[in-house]
């Protein structure tokens, strides 16, 4: 073969690897969007620090994208995912109809538990269920594992569902005794530490399998393609250690690794 011939299978050939690494790295063609919710340990609009906040930081400096962040009620971000007017959210669980329009990368993984007033007489989780005088402390649009999720239909069923925006609200109601419950995971511990909430509570576990949690994307904004790129973004973090250390920023060492691999 001439020599003309070779360099122009060489170009090809380069052409070709240098187009399919192209297709397994995020485009960064535009900005992204990018929405984190005020939600204990995973972010504080106190702080401005959080779990997810140091996620997206990462992400950002690992892809080379320019991400927008800002801060908004997580039954906003789940509209505005839908409807492909936000890119991203983070901490993200998912059932059938969130399937339907967000892609998910998987970080991490942990367990739910119902916070119960003492006064309440709860020992079992089907003891509050069957008080038509208790009712339930939940956030807007969140959703658990599948126990307590059952659990929160059959009582909103029952108008015995009260719903807030975020967290502090529910401490507040349920220290009221307006609520005589909501449903915590562990970002929500430091919380507990309160004196006043640690004295009126205690805690019952679902009896579910952790949960996995990731980063959600929209699928009106994101192709599939553009999704495994961020997929394979988001798993190097937890292949090469980064998000058990993020982790370990917030938890102890044991409950990091254990929530960051699954």
């Amino acid at each position: 073969m001439r020599p003309i011939a070779w360099f122009m299978l060489f170009a090809i050939a380069a052409i070709a690897v240098d187009a399919a690494v192209a297709a397994d790295k995020p485009n960064c063609d535009r900005p992204l969007g990018l929405a984190l919710h005020d939600h204990g340990l995973l972010y504080s609009n106190q702080t401005g620090e959080g779990i997810d906040k140091d996620v997206a930081d990462e992400l950002i400096r690992r892809s080379g994208c320019r991400l927008s962040v800002t801060v908004m009620p997580r039954a906003r971000i789940w509209q505005l995912i839908e409807s492909g007017a936000l890119d991203f959210s983070l901490s993200g669980i998912t059932n059938e109809e969130r399937d339907r329009f967000a892609g998910f990368a998987w970080y991490f993984s942990n367990k739910y538990y119902l916070l119960v007033r003492k006064d309440a007489g709860v020992t079992r989780l089907a003891d509050f269920e069957s008080q038509p005088g208790l009712k339930l402390g939940v956030i807007r649009s969140f959703r658990y594992g599948p126990t307590a999720n059952r659990l929160v239909d059959r009582l909103d069923a029952e108008r015995r569902v009260s719903y807030s925006t975020g967290l502090d609200p529910l401490y507040q109601v349920l220290l009221d005794n307006r609520v005589q419950a909501m449903i915590i995971e562990p970002f929500d511990y430091p919380a507990l530490e309160n004196a006043k909430l640690r004295a009126q509570t205690s805690i019952l576990e679902f009896e579910d399998p952790p949960v996995r949690h990731g980063l959600i994307m929209s699928k009106k904004a994101l192709s599939e393609q553009q999704q495994q790129a961020w997929r394979a973004v988001v798993d190097g973090m937890r292949a090469d250690g980064t998000m058990q250390r993020i982790f370990e920023k917030y938890f102890a060492p044991d409950l990091a690794r254990a929530m960051t691999q699954f």
